[in-house]
This record gives structure tokens, C-alpha cells and sequence, in this order.
């Protein structure tokens, strides 16, 4: 079988993805199931046996991640086999099925982008083409798991809108595209990171940044993070969390701090701060008032 071979460690990958369906929608049929997440973005979770999908095709891109057993699939004339962990990319159009390639289950979750919104990233440049349908790129990997990782709660507007950016631009380094990097626009940049600091608690969106800044939100998203060596969205993220750190400081409850730093609950507030900092908020709080408590007997 051709296709991209497994890559070491693939074994684990399946810890990394939740197995918890919370309150999403599943349908049944037999023994497949389809799990819908939710927000504006059409992700899925699916765990499915034998002969899944006849052959068919989408007019969008579907970038997948498998999470257990082996994904088999024909795309464009070939057998392809995507192992836990690897990613499935289709490009629009292509004719495609899916089956268990050891005849066992199979589990996988997939976003189906529009080619519009990976054209508007790359100013209307050509669209991307991935080829073999199965990839190991570091880049593209990191772009999926932005979309498909934390599974159980809605992107919000500005952290789709960089999902897709990142996407956008995995998909063009991954097909050999030259990515071209202009000279960073200083003031947008900064007039961005200062609409940014002072809405830190309500909700926006990178059209929202274009009408403060007066400047194309791609490029002004671009010119964010030359100058900054982040995304407007992680820049966001990481400032409401420095606020969040010193409301945990002075006893603040944690589930209010989520909620006043504009986090949408309490677990995508342990979420995202322990991808900053590497703990959980009560972990973190517990080494900060350890720390303070032998200070004050030393």
C-alpha cells in the first residue's frame, strides 16, 4: 500500500485528543457514530468500521487528524493509509472513500474549510495542493490541532480567524510554495496591539482590528506577528492571562477570573493556561503561595 508510513511514537497519539463528547449531537448508524462540534466552522469527530464512505468529494478542503486504528482511503488513483496521529489532507474536488484499513475501527476528527476563506489568507494566491492525501508536516500538524484539539467548546471569531491564517499558510509551505514575507507595517502592528490591550475582555475580530488600524486584516495579521512573534489571537490570550495570574495573586475564584478575563468557561481558562505556562491554574497557585509562604519564614 502506498501512502506515508507511521511515524514513530504514533502509539500516543490518541492521549492527546479528549474522548469526551460532552453535550455535542451524535448520530448513530449501526456502529458508526458522527459526533458534530460546535461553532461557524464544520468539524467533525467520527468512529467508524469496515467500508465507511463510498466514493465521493467535497468542495472543501478536509484536513483530518486520524486518533486510532488506520485510516485507509483511495485519492487520486492510489491506496493511501493514514496511522493515529497522521494527517489526512484532500483538496477540493478529489474524488475520495474511507474504510478501517485493518478491518477493525477507525476514529478520526476533520474540519471542512471553504477555499475561499485559505484564498483570502494567501491574498488570492493559487490554492495550495498537498500531495499523497496523508502528511507528517510539523507546520500543517500544528495548524490542525489548533482546529481540532480543543474539540469541546466553539471557536471564537478572532481565534477561527487565526486558525485559518496559520492553516492557510501551513498548506503553502507544505506544497512547496515560497512564502513571501514583506516588510512589516510597524503602526498597523502597533495600533493593533493597543485596540487589543484596551478590549481585552469583550470578544472581536480581525475586520474589527482592520476598522481601528484602517488596514487589510490579513496583512495587518501578517505585520502582528513580525512584529510581535505572535498572533493577534495568542497575543490576546496571553494578556488576559497575565491579568487572570493577578487575580489569582489577590484570592480571586477561578471560576469568576475565567469568566471576567473573557475566557468562555472554566476549563478552556485550565486549557489555555496550562499551553502558557505548563500547569494547571491550582497548580500553578499552589507553587505561588509555596513560594511566598517560605519567603516569609526564611
Amino acid at each position: 500500500m502506498s501512502g506515508v508510513g507511521a511515524p514513530p511514537g504514533w502509539r500516543d497519539a490518541t492521549d492527546r485528543f479528549s474522548r469526551d463528547y460532552g453535550e455535542f449531537e451524535v448520530a448513530q448508524s449501526g456502529e458508526n457514530s458522527f459526533v458534530e462540534a460546535p461553532g461557524k466552522i464544520h468539524r467533525i469527530e467520527a468512529c467508524l468500521t469496515g467500508a465507511a464512505f463510498a466514493r465521493h468529494r467535497h468542495d472543501t478542503y478536509t484536513i483530518g487528524i486520524t486518533l486510532s486504528g488506520i485510516q485507509s482511503f483511495t485519492y487520486r488513483g492510489a491506496e493511501r493509509a493514514s496511522y493515529p496521529g497522521q494527517l489526512v489532507i484532500l483538496h477540493p474536488d478529489e474524488q475520495h472513500d474511507g474504510r478501517a484499513g485493518d478491518g477493525g475501527v477507525f476514529r478520526y476528527r476533520a474540519a471542512y474549510i471553504s477555499p475561499a476563506d485559505i484564498q483570502g489568507a494567501l491574498n488570492g494566491e493559487a490554492l495550495p495542493f498537498v500531495e499523497g492525501g496523508v502528511s507528517n508536516d510539523a507546520g500543517l500538524h500544528r495548524a490542525a490541532v489548533a482546529l481540532l484539539g480543543d474539540y469541546e467548546r466553539p471557536l471564537s471569531q478572532l481565534e477561527r480567524q487565526d486558525a485559518l491564517y496559520d492553516l492557510a499558510f501551513a498548506l503553502q509551505a507544505a506544497a512547496g510554495g515560497a512564502v513571501v514575507i514583506k516588510r512589516a507595517n510597524r503602526e498597523a502592528a502597533a495600533g493593533a496591539r493597543d485596540y487589543i490591550e484596551a478590549n481585552l475582555a469583550r470578544g472581536f475580530s480581525l475586520e474589527d482590528l482592520e476598522r481601528a488600524t484602517g488596514h487589510c486584516r490579513w496583512q495587518l495579521s501578517r505585520d502582528f506577528r513580525a512584529m510581535f512573534g505572535t498572533s493577534p489571537y495568542r497575543y490576546l490570550t496571553l494578556r488576559r492571562l497575565d491579568i487572570a495570574r493577578r487575580m489569582m495573586r489577590d484570592g480571586g475564584a477561578i471560576a469568576q477570573i475565567a469568566h471576567d478575563c473573557g475566557f468562555a468557561d472554566q476549563s478552556h481558562f485550565g486549557r489555555a493556561f496550562k499551553q502558557a505556562y505548563g500547569l494547571t491554574p491550582k497548580a500553578w497557585l499552589r507553587g505561588v503561595r509555596g513560594s511566598h509562604d517560605r519567603s516569609r519564614t526564611a
